[in-house]
């Protein structure tokens, strides 16, 4: 899948079943559904994980929080607008620039 059918995949109800946790946890949080996106990157131990979870606590407004999530991540804190970053976190999970 690359960002542009990941994208597309955000017509439906539910993201496809092939999606590993971060990127599950990406698409509900471009569906609007925080909640239900943090749950899933908050389960989950890994690196892909902690940057899906800094980029969640940027949304909310809770930058030490996201600070601490992209120090796990071993990412920069973000800067960019939120749209910038979700298209930025979606390429490098899918392995694609665009």
């Amino acid at each position: 899948m690359n960002v542009a059918d990941f994208i597309a995949s955000l017509d439906g109800a539910v993201p496809a079943p092939e999606l590993n946790a971060p990127l599950r946890g990406l698409w509900w949080a471009a569906k609007g559904d925080w909640d239900q996106a943090h749950k899933i990157v908050q389960d989950d131990n890994g690196r892909d994980a902690a940057w899906v979870h800094a980029y969640l606590h940027r949304v909310e407004g809770d930058l030490g929080n996201a600070g601490y999530w992209y120090r796990q991540a071993g990412q920069v804190a973000a800067k960019d607008s939120l749209e910038a970053e979700w298209q930025r976190i979606a390429a490098a999970l899918l392995g694609s620039k665009t």
